[in-house]
């Protein structure tokens, strides 16, 4: 791909117009209320099948029996936040799900460890004997337990690396790999739900507990299997060119066939898998940093490790697997007319530069916030501003220390006239945008309104 013109000067002055769809938080409180009722539903199949508990033998198996349950209900629902479900992940945005998936996730974990200790507690009591002696009996000689118990030590390893202290100390690509292996644990622990528990009976509940599981099996095979291949087979993407655009940065221009049928706006972000050397068993997310073209898509990459050093090295012609597009972070949460502000640290710059040139906003009423170290940091300040002259927008440039630029919430009362009445985009690394919401709360920006997506595993 040669060209000289870059997607600013050809595009500035288009305009997206955003499909309207079910406010987030309507949506967000919908599915939130949908998983507290399948919830109570597993109480009640506990509350049904027990006619009364005497003794503490009673009291610790009913607890195993509940927390089991909750258990093998929370860990389907878990796979099912993460299935890539189109409407999930351009309704909510991938940072919310995986926040959602990774508060479920411990609270799995306790379930799980609550239902191991209580359960063979419970049932050393009722037969008086040692509580070592009764874990080994139930795992050696129960139904499907072995299986189970070696199920339960995959998720309570994927549990210890998905620690924050575990996370720091691995990459990315290892990570992901040892967290799919909760696939292969919840389905090893399946079998022992059905043997064992007698809650679930031979009934309605027994036929429902199957259509969940089953149920989630296609519904990942689907989205996370079938429908990357369909695209893969449709779009025939390939990198068209790689391109610097600063210091470790590189623009990754990627060509393919009826780019439309993606259906991309600005703002989202791909899953990437290079089909080069090194870089093929892994997929990355990138965000777009440029509206999206019917005839290219633009990633722009930092170099923050051996994966995105490897991207700036990739030749033309190279294939390239692509799920997606993913993500709320769009112009859709824009709404009534409100003015725009798109705060931007380091290589956050990415997908606010693509909203910058789409977002809805009358003239003057758009304002890009660019927050870096040092001048060569800066991004696009070419596009920039050019897409800020034909838009008549405002962008400024906060470069240097912290100790001479200034606090967030200091340079946005000096910068942004009006700040609690603008709709916010946040973009950068997670202690900046931390800080950054708490300014804007503390602005009077009302949290409906501050908007942030984080890639940060």
């Amino acid at each position: 791909m040669t060209t000289s013109a870059t997607p600013a000067t050809r595009t500035a002055t288009r305009t997206t117009t955003t499909r309207h769809a079910l406010p987030p938080d309507a949506l967000a409180a919908a599915l939130l209320a949908l998983i507290g009722a399948g919830a109570a539903a597993v109480l009640a199949l506990w509350w049904q099948g027990t006619a009364g508990i005497a003794g503490a033998g009673q009291w610790l198996t009913g607890a195993g029996r509940i927390t089991g349950l909750l258990a093998g209900y929370t860990a389907p629902v878990l796979l099912l936040l993460m299935a890539r479900i189109p409407l999930l992940e351009r309704g909510l945005g991938a940072d919310r799900l995986a926040r959602w998936h990774a508060v479920g996730g411990r609270y799995l974990v306790g379930l799980l460890t609550a239902h191991v200790l209580t359960i063979i507690w419970g049932y050393a009591l009722t037969v008086r004997r040692g509580v070592v002696g009764e874990g080994v009996d139930i795992v050696l000689h129960y139904p499907d337990m072995l299986k189970a118990g070696f199920g339960t030590l995959l998720m309570f390893g994927v549990g210890a690396v998905s620690a924050r202290a575990a996370r720091r100390r691995i990459g990315y690509d290892l990570w992901y790999y040892l967290h799919l292996t909760t696939y292969l644990a919840v389905a090893l622990c399946f079998a022992h739900q059905l043997s064992n528990g007698a809650d679930l009976g031979e009934g309605p509940a027994r036929v429902a507990w199957y259509v969940l599981y089953l149920g989630t099996a296609v519904v990942l095979g689907w989205y996370r299997l079938v429908v990357p291949w369909l695209r893969d087979r449709r779009h025939r993407l390939r990198v068209a060119e790689v391109r610097p655009e600063g210091p470790g940065v590189v623009s990754v221009f990627v060509t393919g066939q009826r780019l439309d049928g993606l259906r991309a706006e600005a703002g989202q972000f791909f899953r990437l898998q290079f089909q080069a050397p090194g870089l093929r068993w892994s997929a990355n997310p990138y965000s777009l940093s440029a509206p999206p073209h019917p005839h290219f898509l633009r990633f722009t990459v930092k170099d923050l490790g051996s994966h995105s050093a490897a991207v700036a090295r990739l030749r033309p012609g190279t294939p390239v697997r692509a799920e997606g597009p993913y993500g709320a972070f769009t112009a859709r949460r824009v709404r009534g007319g409100r003015p725009v502000l798109l705060l931007a640290a380091g290589v956050g710059i990415t997908p606010l530069r693509a909203l910058f040139e789409t977002v809805p906003a009358r003239r003057g009423a758009l304002t890009l916030v660019y927050r870096a170290s040092r001048p060569q940091d800066v991004v696009f300040r070419a596009e920039l501003d050019a897409v800020a002259a034909a838009r008549g927008a405002r962008v400024h440039y906060l470069i240097g220390p912290r100790e001479e630029v200034g606090g967030t919430g200091a340079a946005l009362a000096r910068l942004v006239p009006g700040l609690a009445r603008h709709e916010v985009f946040v973009c950068g690394p997670d202690a900046m945008a931390e800080a950054a919401v708490r300014d804007l709360r503390a602005a009077g920006v009302p949290r409906t309104r501050i908007h942030h997506e984080s890639f940060s595993f």
